[in-house]
């Protein structure tokens, strides 16, 4: 929360998120979702495939 989307795909990244689904043959896309505390509603989205 209160971080950028970009953040939030680095964090995907460093804590292997999407490692348990590497030997799906299907596209994964790893979506990087930034919400706003203040307004309470989401401020910012960021995909990136794999």
């Amino acid at each position: 929360m209160d971080k950028s989307a970009q953040e939030a795909l680095a964090q995907i990244e460093e804590k292997g998120y999407a490692l348990p689904y590497a030997a799906d043959k299907r596209q994964l896309f790893k979506i990087g979702v930034s919400f706003d505390g203040e307004a309470r509603k989401l401020a910012e989205w960021e995909v990136a495939d794999s």
